[in-house]
């Protein structure tokens, strides 16, 4: 058996290629996303898959790769993945939920400054030679009131770094969270939108936050106020953002993700609010800095060597996790199982049977499946795994030496 091969796609950073080819995998790094078809003709070849946030995942892609056994989203989000469709099968999804929360948390004070000043508008105007020196309408921040929405790792990393610039800042989330610092939490989304100068959007993709910032949020924003989205393209509902713009019932909006966005640099872009006065949009940057991308490289990279060599599944999002020590001797079964009644029982009759010693063995379970390691001495490893693939409840087996 060969060394385990990792295709990684949308040129994610090369610092994961070299993570892993020191660890001995073989890496195969593409710049592009794939379609399904093309991830369904070539995923077998490969043990590993890294994508970003372009390439989707589809219970289909699943169903068709038996030998791939990990999903890596180098990046903070995995709507672009089926969870639990990976969960039915047995393919863990690994992320990176804490390496761009400072990059994404630097490019919103960039925005709120921006706005806050006009500053696009103004380049802009110098660019075409017109010389527009006015305090009309620019503001500090300082003493303002920052919304925040979402009040997770960018959430807390922002509230700290406005604090500091002498913000107010108050956050709503729909889990009670401690507040850091001298960060206020309300307790309803209306009430963050009517008391807040900036409002910014850290939220998931999900049924509940889709168009969450539509016509009737908007209408209850402060008048003059402003509308940061670095989260998900869904959240916010473009059209009624633009009429607010129109309006003047806000005074700027700053967009970085959309409801619908290009598949490559190659394609063109296109926006209701392109062309709107002290409207700041940028194509997805919020984590793509070469730090943040250094520092997602290394940690998905890192996932991947601890699923594959060792069976290790923390920070798995859809997989139960379990952290293991490295088995020095002996040979690790790692099961993956429909979560029923006897499965344990099943398979440590197969470990007596073979007369072999149980070194450790660790369980963890969710709804669905269950996450078996056992460490043991046996002769005959690969006949004892035969027989534990063969069990009606087996979804993936592999022996680690």
């Amino acid at each position: 058996m060969g060394p385990h091969r990792i295709l990684l796609l949308e040129g994610i950073h090369q610092i994961a290629v070299e993570t892993l080819e020191k660890a001995g995998y073989e890496v195969q790094r593409e710049l592009t996303a794939f379609s399904n078809s093309e991830l369904i003709d070539k995923i077998n070849d490969f043990d590993a898959i890294g994508i970003r946030s372009k390439t989707h995942i589809s219970k289909d892609v699943f169903e068709a790769c038996t030998n791939v056994k990990a999903v890596g989203c180098f990046c903070i989000g995995t709507n672009q993945v089926d969870l639990v469709a990976g969960n039915q099968f047995g393919v863990p999804v690994f992320n990176a939920p804490y390496s761009n929360t400072r990059s994404v948390a630097e490019l919103v004070i960039s925005l709120m400054v921006s706005l806050s000043r006009k500053i696009f508008d103004r380049s802009k105007k110098a660019h075409e030679g017109v010389w527009d020196k006015s305090a009309a309408g620019s503001n500090e921040v300082r003493g303002k009131t920052l919304g925040i929405i979402g009040y997770g790792h960018i959430g807390t990393q922002l509230s700290i770094l406005a604090e500091s610039m002498g913000l107010n800042v108050q956050y709503y989330d729909v889990i009670k969270k401690l507040p850091l610092g001298n960060a206020n939490s309300v307790d309803g989304l209306n009430d963050l939108l009517a008391t807040s100068d900036f409002v910014s959007l850290h939220v998931p993709e999900t049924d509940q936050t889709k168009n969450m910032i539509g016509a009737e949020q908007i209408s209850k924003m402060k008048a003059g106020s402003y509308l940061i989205n670095a989260s998900r393209g869904s959240v916010v509902d473009i059209p009624a953002l633009a009429e607010a713009i129109k309006s003047k019932h806000l005074a700027g909006a700053a967009v970085d993700v959309y409801p619908k966005e290009p598949k490559s640099n190659k394609e063109s872009f296109s926006s209701e609010l392109q062309g709107l006065e002290n409207v700041i949009l940028t194509p997805h940057i919020g984590g793509s800095t070469e730090e943040a991308q250094y520092n997602i490289g290394i940690e998905v990279a890192t996932s991947f060597i601890g699923y594959l060599s060792k069976g290790q599944s923390v920070g798995a999002t859809n997989f139960p996790n379990i952290d293991v020590p490295v088995n020095d001797s002996g040979h690790r079964l790692v099961n993956i199982h429909r979560n029923v009644p006897g499965v344990l029982g099943e398979i440590n009759g197969i470990v007596s049977k073979y007369g072999a010693n149980i070194n450790r063995q660790f369980l963890s379970t969710d709804n669905s499946v269950g996450y078996l390691i056992i460490d043991l001495d046996v002769k005959d490893s690969q006949s004892l795994k035969s027989d534990v693939v063969a069990l009606p409840t087996s979804i993936r087996t592999r022996l680690l030496s």
